[in-house]
């Protein structure tokens, strides 16, 4: 289930051992578990653990560190722990890990801290949690904890994004390159866009508002950013218990650099091709089932989508 190859397992003992200090007592520290994604973004972990090792408050918390294997290992191992009395869990990794591991504690007394390694780190980023992992972890040590919200789709927790229409068009291709990063992500969407049709799509707005639309795009958005400082939501409060909602018309060639450059200057609100509005719950009906992303991460669903809001469901360590 979990898996530290040799080095890293000898060096998980020494973080163990170091991070013993002499006139505090185990006991009365807090148990901090770092849940690591070896595989997120573009950047090694191996050196992840000498950081935490010479980062971490010794004195008052008390770290361990686990590597995943697969999809699902988080929210295992997070049980398990819960039981042990752990209550502060950090995903290193990126939105996908964050998503794995809040989804395991909302709702409960537990926090998320996040390093960030992927390759959006949007809700670290809405968050304005460092990048740099040193730096992360002297946010974590201070232990400062806020509530924030999270959307549901279909029954799965999100705490970013969710949507249908070409992003998530663009995530289903993306999650099978081999190749990750940012730049990657726009070979793929560069590819994609021509050849993508606009779909469309029944919204239902909070049982009040319906409208029939060809979209573009339709992003519910929790926090601000899809991530890479891509704001498709500029004025998504994580707090407010609502949904930020975006329905992007369908746009052509010369559009696309504008709207492009309107997503990373935080203006993108102002076009003239997206509407906008904010919700408690959302209802999309479609043609047939087909792909959503939430968080980043791709999945079929079917043609019915039912999004709503949790109101502060999820306590995570901010700066």
């Amino acid at each position: 289930m979990w898996t530290m190859n040799a080095m890293k397992k000898n060096y998980f003992c020494e973080l163990k051992v170091s991070s013993m200090a002499d006139y505090t007592s185990k006991s009365t520290r807090k148990k901090i578990l770092f849940i690591v994604n070896p595989i997120s973004g573009t950047r090694g972990k191996e050196s992840i653990l000498h950081t935490i090792n010479k980062t971490i408050d010794n004195e008052t918390l008390d770290p361990e560190i686990l590597f995943t294997r697969k999809k699902g290992d988080a929210r295992q191992i997070i049980t398990e722990k819960i039981a042990e009395g752990y209550k502060y869990f950090v995903a290193v990794g990126g939105d996908g890990t964050v998503n794995e591991v809040g989804s395991a504690i909302v709702n409960t007394e537990c926090a998320m801290g996040i390093i960030p390694f992927g390759s959006g780190n949007g809700l670290a980023r809405h968050l304005k949690i460092p990048l740099d992992a040193a730096k992360a972890i002297q946010v974590i040590n201070k232990l400062k904890i806020e509530a924030i919200d999270y959307g549901i789709v279909n029954g799965l927790p999100f705490f970013c994004t969710c949507g249908v229409g070409f992003d998530a068009h663009i995530g289903y291709r993306f999650a099978k390159e081999k190749g990750r990063g940012f730049f990657n992500y726009v070979k793929v969407a560069l590819m994609d866009f021509f050849r993508y049709k606009p779909k469309k799509y029944k919204v239902k707005i909070d049982d009040t508002q319906k409208m029939k639309v060809r979209a573009f795009l339709i992003t519910c958005a929790n926090a601000s950013q899809y991530g890479n400082n891509a704001y498709i939501a500029p004025n998504a409060d994580i707090q407010d218990g609502l949904l930020d909602i975006a329905i992007m018309s369908p746009i052509n060639l010369l559009q696309a650099p504008a709207i492009g450059a309107m997503l990373f200057t935080r203006t993108i609100d102002k076009s003239t091709v997206l509407q906008t509005g904010k919700a408690h719950k959302v209802v999309i009906k479609r043609k047939r089932e087909d792909v959503v992303h939430f968080d980043g991460e791709p999945i079929i669903m079917d043609r019915k989508i039912k999004i709503s809001v949790i109101n502060k469901g999820l306590k995570v360590i901010v700066p």
